[in-house]
């Protein structure tokens, strides 16, 4: 066999070891930095290709090992995690903190741990949910981890060398880390857009300087040319491509992501303005940020530089469609007047800390569910990396995180890091620590989960089993059952409140936990639920966390969820069987199974 010819054929590692143990010349030829291996190395994971030069010289042999045992190792610690954590009281945006520090121990490349979890998550669409889910969130964790080091390195330059833009696309990377947003296809987004704004100014002005290329820090000095930018800016920006203030749906989240606004072309004072701010720099205009309350503007110097008379600028609105106002004009936005303080500029540092503060409030006045509370934790962390010893910021972590039941450990810190700078606060932050301390013995011996079997007595009224896909016969909304009881177990203000009473039963029916396709969890009644007529998916973040796969007609519960209802999977497989194969045999794997359930039940 060739040299040449080896090096092209699709082998297996394996034979690829096989051959080189023929005679020297092959082993020379398949020597660790060679073609054959790099070959090997890039057929089987080509998503690493980025991270390698074109004709780097590489122990490809060496690289192909650290990448197989790394998937070994990340597989390995993945898969033990449901077994270590399901039996927790389920808490939205549970932090898994004992093992991302375990992966964060191996000491392997990131990008290595990174890619497995990826090839995880690209696997067979409905099936491996349990370890898809405890994949992804690991993966959420360990790229957050890498924004706040890329944050912090941020906030250590020079204040002059902070570019707004960069701390913006930062802050969205870090609360939408799974997205593929980074600030290279931002600023080529910007560009574009740049280019448009030139072609509009080559029409009003053909000689205009901005349409030469501007040296990196060069300003226009004439104001009637840096008025010809921004009048092209607006044009382009708020007439030909529909930019506009999102007055409709202000508090969404979505308006503050830098991604986001360019995608839907909407957003609030503060995105708009970092966008505006960021064009107009680089048609050669400077425009300064101000903290203006309630409305975040730009301002723009009509005077020598280094003026602070509030009178020698106008004030750029960005959410009103890049309208120019005077000082008198910004109080008419709010309604009442203000101090000279509030037209000062700021720095990008505080533009990053109001940007944070926003989501933070968004947080804040959240429902209670899986997304405000992930966006809360995560407007939390940013703002504590800039601005680590907001008191006020620290307590509301602290108490985050001990409401969740999640991180103890973290909590005990934070609280010490608050009595050390404000001892004032030692009131709340003794109560919190009493209990964490007690939450931490509590974890230390957990409770043994209630096992519930379907044949015992005062169980036979429930009907349904988990995994099974159902329909609300009064809200009509589409769910999958991933626990039960007999009877209602909710606090009699939560049964006043729902108006169970109502109920032809009342609360003396079985009642079931399910998931629902809208994101949230319900405790529904037995006679409210109907199985669903035409089975499907359930896009819920939380249905991974009990069960394995999708089958098409029904979710198949993973080991732990089939350990605290040992007999419902036979159970669910004879209920589909009856429901939607009546004319055809159940599938001989489904059989099997259902009969091995129905052994290990008893």
């Amino acid at each position: 066999m060739s040299d040449s010819m080896l090096q092209i054929l699709t082998l297996k590692h394996v034979d690829v070891c096989n051959v080189s143990c023929c005679c020297k010349r092959l082993h020379d030829v398949c020597h660790g930095s060679g073609k054959v291996w790099g070959n090997q190395y890039k057929l089987r994971w080509p998503r690493l290709q980025r991270f390698y030069r074109q004709n780097e010289s590489c122990d490809w042999l060496r690289e192909y090992k650290t990448r197989h045992r790394v998937g070994i190792q990340i597989r390995r610690t993945v898969e033990s995690i449901s077994k270590r954590f399901f039996t927790e009281v389920p808490c939205v945006g549970q932090v898994l903190g004992d093992s991302f520090a375990e992966i964060e121990s191996l000491g392997m490349p990131g990008h290595f741990c990174e890619d497995e979890l990826l090839f995880i998550l690209n696997s067979d669409k409905r099936k491996n949910l349990t370890l898809k889910y405890y994949a992804k969130k690991i993966l959420y964790f360990l790229r957050q981890q890498n924004i706040l080091r890329s944050l912090k390195s941020f906030l250590e330059q020079p204040a002059e060398q902070q570019l707004a833009l960069e701390g913006a696309v930062l802050v969205d990377q870090y609360c939408n880390p799974l997205a593929d947003v980074t600030l290279d296809s931002i600023s080529l987004q910007l560009d574009e857009i740049r280019e448009k704004v030139k072609k509009m100014l080559r029409i009003k002005n053909p000689s205009h300087p901005s349409l030469r290329a501007l040296p990196g820090d060069r300003v226009l000095e004439d104001l009637e040319l840096q008025r010809q930018v921004l009048c092209a800016l607006n044009t382009v920006l708020y007439e030909q491509l529909q930019y506009k203030g999102n007055e409709c749906d202000y508090y969404n989240p979505l308006n503050s992501y830098i991604h986001q606004v360019l995608l839907r072309r909407t957003g609030i004072p503060i995105s708009l303005s970092v966008l505006y701010m960021t064009l107009a720099w680089r048609l050669g205009v400077q425009l300064e940020p101000v903290n203006f309350p309630n409305h975040f503007l730009l301002r723009w110097s009509q005077r020598p530089r280094g003026s602070q008379d509030i009178y020698d600028f106008v004030y750029i609105d960005a959410f009103g469609k890049g309208k120019q106002l005077t000082a008198k004009e910004c109080e008419y936005l709010i309604g009442h007047q203000v101090t000279a303080d509030y037209y000062s500029s700021i720095s990008t540092t505080e533009v990053l800390l109001r940007m944070v503060g926003n989501l933070l409030n968004i947080g804040k006045r959240g429902e209670g569910n899986e997304k405000s509370y992930q966006l809360l934790r995560d407007s939390l962390d940013l703002y504590l990396t800039i601005n680590p010893d907001n008191v006020q910021y620290l307590l509301l972590q602290a108490r985050l995180y001990f409401h969740l039941g999640i991180w103890p450990e973290k909590v005990l810190d934070i609280l010490q890091h608050i009595q050390a700078l404000d001892p004032s606060q030692h009131g709340a932050v003794g109560y919190l620590v009493q209990h964490t301390l007690e939450h931490i013995q509590h974890k230390k011996h957990p409770v043994t989960p209630e096992v519930k079997r379907r044949g015992a007595p005062e169980h036979l009224e429930v009907q349904y089993s988990v995994g099974l896909i159902m329909k609300h016969k009064r809200s009509g909304y589409n769910c999958v059952i991933y626990g039960w009881d007999p009877k209602c177990t909710m606090s009699q203000e939560w049964i006043t409140t729902m108006r169970v009473h109502q109920l032809s039963s009342g609360a003396n029916q079985p009642f079931y936990n399910v998931l629902v396709q809208d994101g949230t969890c319900r405790y529904a009644a037995q006679e409210n639920l109907e199985p669903h007529s035409s089975p499907l998916e359930i896009g819920h973040p939380e249905v991974g966390r009990y069960f394995s796969e999708f089958a098409e007609t029904h979710y198949v519960a993973n080991e732990e969820l089939q350990t605290r209802y040992p007999e419902d999977t036979g159970e669910t497989l004879g209920a589909v069987q009856e429901l939607y194969h009546r004319l055809s045999p159940a599938p001989e794997s489904q059989t099997e199974a259902a009969a091995a359930a129905a052994r290990n039940s008893h």
